[in-house]
């Protein structure tokens, strides 16, 4: 039922539209919306959920440092307007209490800060709630339209805003980064249209050409501009009226039998200077903290360490950044992250090596400063790793991948697939009649993603024969000729085609570890090719 809810609630919501650097922002494209990638429960984190009482009102007894009074100060739109488009979406909030609940839950570790911002920027208060519209507040929210984070920006634009997309971290998910990059957005579009904020909310999803070219189609017919009268995309029809339902309902919660969590008015984090790069596990014991308390307030970072490039900063909760900052300063460097040394052999490439320690070869070029992929045997690379089991890192994205794709649909059988040359998601979706909408959501990506060779997959089929190169096929060895090519070695060769170097030497009386492999040389392998990367 949880999952409905958050479906009906997110329904014909579009996200922030993207551009590149020489596009005009007015011509950023519009996108579809987010479905929360974990459970919205779990997001709250332990907070307390506390049901409304039922013999009083909401919001009786309200202290004055409530947020909430704080926010409906500042509220500047006109929240008088009464028409369909709106009481629909405000009839739905009113029928679903308890999900409003969860929702304003888990907003208490962001919107202090968002409010705080806005305000600074004299802008309208009730812009503080989009959140609420792009992502339900959740910050690992990712859209079958590629785009992430709590204000959902596609990579295009935030690549416009200056958010980085590392191995690392991805900053369209910085609460700091997204939350001054959206404001600012939503600034130069209210100037684009002369300061009227409902077209500046519709441009923010649609696009600013999109609603341009609204205008001028009414105005060659003789008909108002503003945007109760443009005709716009569906989705932005019904986004503008569902953040006004929103703060019609936040403004007078009794009214309509809400409740909303207490936010005290004040900051939930703190911002504490790292230094450097620390493992994440490491700083949640220093500032006394969950790793998942830790990830919510960070949720950019994609690892199990914050970014070796910065920014070098972490947000905790405002009581513990003092005792934070204290034990951080007295602790070694050498013990902010654990590495391994990895002595270099003959015959090893970077990518191997990288995809046996499950990282990336950028990511050891950049640690041991290397200009390119050449290593040399006898030498020494670092390799970062995590100081804690993997699961410790609860929130990290190969751990919110695995309970994403550990969750099923009832009557469906799991099967992993693992990627191959040629691949792609609509082949794999027909192959496995399912929609690619379905393959793409059951491992946290959006349908234009792109695959790569050796990626997992996890597929939820009907059926109990599955074209997939993992099922149970006893006749799946091949006998495979292949012609060495430049930068070829053993050890990569092994890893391309899941078998050991052992085998390869055995099957090949010509080749020897002691030698190096020649350009077009040619290999007799028998591979596995439900395992074939």
């Amino acid at each position: 039922m949880k999952k409905i809810i958050i479906l009906l609630l997110l329904g014909g919501v579009s996200i922030l539209g993207g551009c590149v650097s020489q596009q005009s922002l007015d011509e950023m494209p519009p996108m579809p919306a987010a479905d929360p990638s974990v459970d919205d429960v779990n997001l709250a984190n332990g907070m307390d959920e506390p049901a409304p009482e039922s013999n009083d009102s909401p919001t009786q007894n309200a202290p004055t440092e409530d947020l909430w009074v704080r926010m409906r100060q500042g509220f500047a739109l006109d929240l008088s307007v009464q028409n369909d488009r709106i009481r629909i979406q405000r009839d739905w909030y009113a029928r679903h209490p308890q999900y409003f609940m969860r929702v304003t839950t888990r907003a208490e570790r962001y919107l202090d800060y968002i409010v705080d911002q806005a305000q600074e920027r004299n802008m309208p208060l009730e812009l503080a709630l989009l959140p609420m519209v792009e992502s339900a507040f959740d910050p690992f929210a990712y859209s079958h339209g590629r785009a992430s984070g709590p204000w959902q920006f596609i990579p295009s634009t935030g690549d416009h805003f200056g958010m980085k997309r590392t191995w690392w971290q991805d900053q369209r998910r910085d609460i700091i980064q997204s939350t001054n990059s959206a404001l600012t957005y939503l600034q130069q579009l209210s100037e684009r249209f002369d300061g009227d904020w409902l077209l500046a909310l519709a441009a923010y999803n649609a696009g600013g050409g999109t609603v341009s070219r609204a205008i001028r189609r009414n105005e060659e017919a003789g008909r108002p501009t503003d945007f109760w009268h443009l005709d716009l995309p569906r989705e932005t029809s019904a986004y503008v009226p569902k953040l006004l339902a929103i703060a019609q309902i936040v403004a007078n919660p009794a009214d309509y039998n809400v409740a909303l969590h207490p936010i005290p008015n004040q900051p939930y984090f703190a911002t504490v200077n790292t230094g450097g790069q620390i493992d994440l596990a490491q700083a949640a014991k220093l500032a006394s903290i969950s790793v998942e308390e830790l990830y919510l307030l960070n949720p950019s970072f994609n690892r199990w360490a914050t970014s070796p490039d910065g920014p070098h900063r972490l947000l905790v909760p405002v009581d513990k950044a003092d005792g934070f900052r204290t034990r951080l300063a007295s602790l070694p460097k050498d013990q902010r992250m654990q590495w391994a040394r990895y002595q270099i052999r003959p015959g090893d490439s970077l990518i191997a090596i990288a995809r046996q320690y499950r990282t990336t070869p950028q990511v050891l070029r950049s640690i041991n400063h290397l200009n390119g992929n050449t290593i040399i045997a006898g030498r020494t690379l670092l390799i970062p790793g995590p100081s804690a089991s993997g699961n410790s890192y609860t929130l990290s994205e190969s751990q919110r991948l695995a309970q994403t794709q550990a969750r099923g649909s009832e009557g469906r059988q799991r099967v992993n697939y693992t990627v191959r040359s040629g691949d792609t998601l609509w082949d794999i979706a027909r192959r496995n009649n399912v929609k690619v909408s379905q393959l793409a959501k059951w491992n946290n990506m959006a349908p234009r993603d792109s695959l790569h060779i050796g990626q997992s997959l996890a597929i939820w089929t009907h059926g109990t024969q599955v074209a997939s190169n993992n099922a149970d096929n006893p006749n799946m060895i091949r006998k495979v000729h292949y012609a060495v090519r430049n930068g070829d070695s053993l050890y990569a060769i092994a890893d391309r085609f899941n078998v050991s170097v052992n085998d390869i030497t055995n099957w090949n009386d010509s080749v020897s570890r002691k030698r190096y492999l020649q350009p077009g040389q040619r290999l007799t392998l028998y591979v596995d090719i439900r395992q074939t990367n």
